[in-house]
């Protein structure tokens, strides 16, 4: 008798024991789950930031090619009227814009079109005035186009040191132009005398000895 009921204690204690246990393991597997839940909310939270973020950066790619686009004509056109005026010729000017090493590249073409259409780089379209007038355009038009707008004077320096004589008479009536209609003061150095007459003000610089002397231009 005592034996059974020695057995029953101990069984009771066993039984305690593994109660006892059991509930410590349970509140850890509870713990883990509750852990666990918390960890797939905050990975939830993640992959919906991640998916924001993703969309945010297709937005802004999407924006930008747009803004390039924009940009992209407005040059094109500015600089292929200042060509078409002071060539008197079909010519167009043209921006390809590659990604080259994750960045985007931009190459510049002239088209002319005659009896054929030829599409060249501009130092391999009639020499070097070309590439003065594109040199010109492109400045006046990065100027224009800048955001916030840049203010102040346009300074030049020999701006058609390549352009013939033949079309240099252009070259002053476009800068004229180009002053009243962006209200640009444009300060201009020049051994030109075409250009040089378009000035409202003209200084001429002359070497005297080892001195410069200025002198004013009087109309």
């Amino acid at each position: 008798m005592d034996s059974k009921i020695n057995d029953k204690i101990s069984l009771d204690k066993y039984i305690k024991i593994l109660r006892d246990i059991y509930s410590s393991e349970n509140g850890k597997k509870q713990a883990i789950e509750e852990e666990l839940n918390l960890k797939k909310d905050e990975i939830q939270s993640i992959d919906n930031r991640i998916d924001i973020l993703e969309k945010t950066n297709i937005l802004l790619q999407k924006t930008s090619e747009y803004a390039r686009e924009q940009a992209k004509k407005q040059i094109e056109g500015l600089v292929t009227n200042c060509l078409q005026y002071i060539f008197d010729e079909n010519m167009e000017f043209e921006i390809e814009i590659q990604e080259l090493y994750g960045k985007p590249n931009a190459e510049f073409y002239v088209i002319t079109k005659g009896e054929e259409t030829i599409r060249t780089k501009p130092e391999d379209s009639r020499g070097g005035g070309v590439i003065d007038i594109i040199s010109l355009s492109l400045r006046i038009a990065f100027l224009q186009i800048h955001k916030p707008q840049v203010y102040g004077p346009l300074i030049l320096d020999e701006p058609a040191k390549h352009v013939s004589e033949d079309y240099i008479f252009n070259v002053s009536e476009f800068l004229k132009q180009v002053s009243e209609m962006f209200n640009r003061q444009i300060i201009m150095v020049t051994h030109n005398n075409h250009l040089a007459s378009i000035a409202d003000i003209a200084y001429r610089v002359q070497l005297s000895g080892i001195t410069s002397v200025v002198s004013k231009i009087e109309e």
